[in-house]
């Protein structure tokens, strides 16, 4: 007998790590944030592996992944969405929006895009715009490229990435554009988004067919994700995705974003700079119950 359908009146919430190393307390933060705000609300709780790099993610993380979100004893639904397994999703979101002028290839390397900025300072004695990670925004080396110029590049198997020209996508958009934050407590205030200030992101490689800013949108929306819960270091990155939402059609969830767990020298726990993982944790003897408590989740 067939399973009963989602209940698409109850608001829907996802945990996405990316399989690209184990787990940390950063981590279980923001799932068990998740699962405390899901049940708050009477939602459902989603988990979805965010595998686009081939490269970095591998089939023992996602093992990993699932045995520590197990151990934390977090009520995810069944089953659950790996990216890698839906570029064909991604790819339909970029032809609509390279059917509209909306993004462009871009040949340069980062070497290239370093040695511009660097002119570019030396000409205006002022320091390049730097995006709200700390990267110089892109310098609009491959936007004045003829497409036949492009074509032919792209068929010589040049390596490129394409990316949003952000002018026309904001002007494409109209009007002034914004997403809603909630609280614990449903309190929730209307945030501006300010995409102008990440430049032209890039929203596909050649190696890596999409991009987090495209996937993450076009998943929530197919999902059916009403009520997103990340951190605060992402909170910048909404505008992209707001922006992506509008010009895709899609709708604009709820947004909350929590505290992040930094370490001893001030750093945001990561895994690039091997915070201690769950695992680890675990094998010291430290239950979840433990983690629950250490969190504010008793």
């Amino acid at each position: 007998m067939a399973s009963a359908p989602p209940d698409s009146s109850r608001p829907v919430f996802r945990f996405a790590p990316s399989p690209n190393g184990r787990l940390h307390l950063g981590h279980a933060l923001s799932a068990l944030t998740n699962e405390a705000l899901a049940r708050r609300f009477g939602g459902r709780l989603l988990l979805r592996i965010e595998d686009i790099d081939l490269t970095r993610c591998r089939p023992e993380f996602v093992e990993g992944i699932e045995t520590d979100l197990g151990w934390l004893g977090i009520g995810f639904e069944p089953g659950f969405r790996r990216q890698s397994a839906h570029f064909d999703d991604y790819a339909g979101a970029l032809a609509s929006l390279r059917q509209r002028g909306l993004i462009y290839p871009c040949f340069c390397s980062r070497q290239e895009i370093r040695n511009a900025v660097v002119a570019r300072e030396a000409v205006t004695g002022r320091p390049w715009p730097v995006d709200p990670d700390g990267a110089p925004l892109y310098p609009n080396l491959c936007k004045v490229l003829g497409p036949d110029e492009a074509e032919r590049r792209i068929a010589a198997g040049e390596p490129h990435v394409l990316r949003l020209d952000m002018a026309a996508a904001i002007a494409a958009a109209g009007g002034s554009l914004g997403y809603t934050v909630f609280d614990a407590d449903d309190v929730r205030h209307v945030v501006q988004i300010a995409p102008e200030r990440w430049g032209d992101v890039v929203l596909a490689r050649k190696d890596v067919p999409t991009s987090y800013h495209l996937a993450v949108t076009v998943d929530d929306a197919l999902q059916g994700v009403t009520h997103v819960v990340r951190g605060r270091d992402l909170e910048a990155a909404t505008d992209v995705h707001v922006l992506l939402q509008h010009l895709l059609g899609l709708p604009t969830p709820l947004y909350h974003f929590h505290r992040l767990l930094l370490d001893d020298d001030g750093q945001k726990l990561a895994k690039s700079r091997d915070s201690q993982s769950l695992a680890a944790l675990r094998n010291d003897g430290v239950t979840a119950a433990d983690i629950r408590r250490q969190l504010g989740f008793a």
